[in-house]
């Protein structure tokens, strides 16, 4: 009813503003039936409200200490990366790093620095260091090859499943994680154990079947 009576007064308002346009006549059709003012419970009020309760018979810390630890078992042991399963047979291909730049890219004085459609590779000017072997740390035949690919200055360890924490612990080596699968999605890797290290101008990927190993 209050925004039937708005857009009446709204018209009356209007009208003699617009040429052409005439004024429309007020009709009281008198009252529809009984009106209530539109309530409604404040967001914050119900979260405060059910937060004071919570705190009152002791269930929020209840909560807190559920996420604190729920939090700390995926710090201690992230989720597993999906679909990586252990290499059956050794393959091996390359990958090209190069990208191809689709707007022109500019220096802080303006300069050039590379034109739209220029393919760039990053390897012509950075060379990768250390090799990447990524590993299911749950598997000691696996986490074994890892650690016969070199030192922490020649070989970055990166697990698909298992605890980085607890391997570090173990051998005292720097154990990293592939959170949400982020690398070997775009590597292509499915298996492991595997690696990718620098070839040239390129990276050369490979799944590793670790002889003798029981799946």
């Amino acid at each position: 009813m209050k925004r039937v009576l708005a857009s009446a007064a709204l018209g009356l308002a209007i009208g003699p503003l617009l040429p052409g346009l005439a004024p429309a006549g007020a009709v009281d059709h008198g009252q529809m039936g009984e009106t209530w003012a539109i309530a409604e419970p404040d967001l914050m009020e119900v979260i405060r409200a059910r937060l004071e309760r919570a705190a009152a018979d002791g269930s929020l810390d209840d909560m807190q200490q559920r996420f604190s630890q729920r939090v700390q078992s995926r710090v201690m042991r992230p989720v597993p990366v999906a679909g990586i399963r252990p290499a059956e047979e050794t393959r091996e291909w390359e990958f090209d790093p190069a990208i191809t730049i689709e707007r022109d890219i500019l220096d802080d004085k303006g300069n050039v620095l590379a034109v739209a459609g220029q393919r760039v590779n990053p390897l012509d000017t950075v060379q990768m260091r250390q090799k990447l072997v990524f590993v299911n740390g749950d598997r000691p035949t696996e986490v074994e090859w890892a650690l016969q690919q070199g030192d922490d200055g020649e070989a970055k360890l990166i697990l698909v499943n298992g605890s980085p924490f607890d391997l570090m612990k173990a051998h005292k080596r720097r154990f990293y994680f592939d959170q949400s699968g982020t690398l070997t999605r775009h590597f292509g890797i499915g298996h492991t154990p595997a690696s990718v290290s620098q070839d040239g101008q390129v990276l050369r990927v490979r799944e590793t079947a670790i002889p003798g190993d029981i799946l």
